[in-house]
């Protein structure tokens, strides 16, 4: 049997977390045909990752061996099929399955409460399937009590079970791309209103246990048809009233032409076998002064890191202090040893020397019995291995100030008192993946600022600006910025008529 250094390793060292992908993973995958089965002999791994292997179809029933998971990353590989010995990993608490080809949750998931055994399932509180082959979502699925968010996002699902209602703990469901039976769900769906859809699902399955026992009891026609008219005339107030409600998050976007001090970012022609593809804008009136706004706003940039950027495989944001900017901006790439920068929270080193220091302070987190895992920027530090330039975006003095997909610069770090911010998405992958994670964020942004106008009790608690607590138009600006090669020929203005369109029915956006 061919030994696998990376498990060897692992097994010597008694590592709690093991991360497999890329190429070379995947030619040893295809050339067994499966996982080694030495990597289900690592019982004390509490955090396993096999992505990015198409090669990878199936998961051997041994992983049930593996009964310290508390992470189960399985994303972007062609999975089939996943065992139902799923479910005795009693300390799981994350499963990413999204991106692969199931057509169905592992059944292990959903019913081990009719195993009339101890739901070994209790921990589980994130649940990832998107971007699968998935048609039915089993109603049981309501009886995990700690799931939290859960992603079935781009399947064929056309029903949402009215149990997932009762879930709990469940704070945030996506079921985008699916396309619903239910025309005004999929409506709420794509708008990403969570509390939204588990109240209709809430008072979808009390009418159908109404409509039940009406049956039972044999009621008249004559009510029934009451009750129809009574329902339509509510349905129609209700959409009206959720109508008001989405209409009030607006975003208005102003062209290069109407702002002639538009920054302008010049790509190098270098950066196409590193990390080719980039998009950015300006956006004004997020309020990140009231309250803990900023907070909300990092937390959800660190959440759109973790699902749709795939753990920054995909793509990787960063946010500045637009008025800290000195442009032309150019995206670039430089060795290792040239590329120096001031690392958020950090002093000034070069590319290798803060690889460096992420290396060590990993192996020191993983030495301390609290921190067995390994978390913040040290989980993408295998993103970098191989590579003889990495990329960066540089300002017109020469200072990189975001180097994609570690970090960016203390130089334009947004703070309470930020009015405008420059975004940038960069991904490996393709353009329109940078323009979907950049929608994805402006209309997070979107939702953010409503919400912290909508709230003011919480405003100015800790704000520098005591106006701030009076602040209540939830507006956005967003203004476009181009992006040209060496030559000054335009390769990409974001945003463009064909963005901001697409599955937004609560966001209006005015051109």
């Amino acid at each position: 049997m061919e030994k696998w250094p990376e498990i060897e390793k692992a097994a010597t060292e008694k590592r709690r977390e093991l991360v497999l992908q890329g190429n070379t993973i995947d030619k040893r995958i295809s050339s067994i045909g499966g996982l080694t089965s030495s990597i289900y002999s690592l019982h004390l791994l509490n955090y396993l990752e096999v992505s990015q292997c198409p090669s990878l179809t199936e998961i051997h029933e041994d992983i049930q061996h593996l009964t310290n998971l508390q992470s189960l990353i399985l994303c972007r590989n062609k999975l089939t099929i996943i065992p139902e010995v799923i479910g005795s990993l009693k300390s799981l608490k994350v499963l990413d399955l999204s991106v692969n080809n199931l057509k169905a949750l592992p059944e292990g998931i959903t019913q081990l409460r009719e195993l009339n055994t101890l739901n070994n399932l209790d921990l589980l509180s994130t649940l990832v399937a998107s971007d699968n082959l998935i048609e039915e979502l089993c109603g049981e699925i309501h009886k995990l009590p700690a799931l939290k968010v859960l992603d079935v996002s781009n399947n064929k699902v056309r029903e949402i079970p009215s149990d997932l209602s009762s879930c709990p703990k469940l704070k945030e469901i996506n079921f985008k791309g699916n396309k619903l039976s239910d025309k005004r769900l999929e409506k709420m769906v794509n708008g990403c209103q969570t509390k939204s859809i588990l109240d209709y699902l809430r008072g979808k399955g009390r009418k159908q246990g109404e409509e039940g026992v009406d049956a039972d009891r044999g009621h008249s026609a004559d009510k029934k048809k009451k009750q129809q008219q009574q329902k339509k005339k509510g349905k129609e107030t209700e959409e009206q009233d959720e109508e008001e409600e989405l209409n009030r998050m607006v975003v208005k976007v102003l062209h290069i032409s109407d702002v002639p001090t538009a920054l302008t970012v010049k790509v190098s022609a270098e950066v196409k076998d590193v990390r080719p593809y980039l998009v950015c804008c300006t956006v004004r009136g997020m309020n990140l002064k009231s309250g803990n706004a900023l907070k909300r706003f990092l937390m959800a940039q660190m959440k759109l890191h973790d699902d749709l950027c795939g753990k920054r495989t995909i793509a990787t944001i960063a946010t500045h202090d637009a008025q800290l900017l000195k442009g032309p901006l150019a995206y670039d790439v430089k060795p290792p040893t040239q590329l120096k920068i001031v690392p958020l929270g950090r002093r000034e080193m070069t590319a290798v020397e803060l690889i460096r220091h992420l290396h060590l302070e990993a192996e020191e987190l993983r030495k301390q019995k609290k921190r067995q895992n390994v978390t913040g920027l040290h989980k993408y530090l295998q993103l970098l291995e191989g590579k003889s330039f990495y990329p960066c975006l540089v300002d017109a003095e020469g200072d990189v100030i975001s180097f994609p997909p570690i970090t960016n610069s203390e130089k334009t770090k947004i703070k309470k008192t930020t009015q405008e911010l420059f975004l940038e998405v960069t991904s490996a992958a393709n353009l329109q993946t940078c323009k979907d994670v950049m929608d994805a964020l402006i209309v997070k942004m979107a939702e953010l600022n409503k919400f912290t106008a909508e709230h003011q009790e919480e405003a100015g608690s800790d704000a520098e600006d005591p106006a701030a607590a009076t602040e209540t138009s939830s507006q956005l600006i967003v203004q476009q910025v181009r992006t040209v090669d060496q030559d000054g020929n335009l390769k990409v203005v974001y945003p463009s008529k064909t963005d901001l369109s697409k599955d937004i029915s609560h966001l209006t956006v005015i051109w």
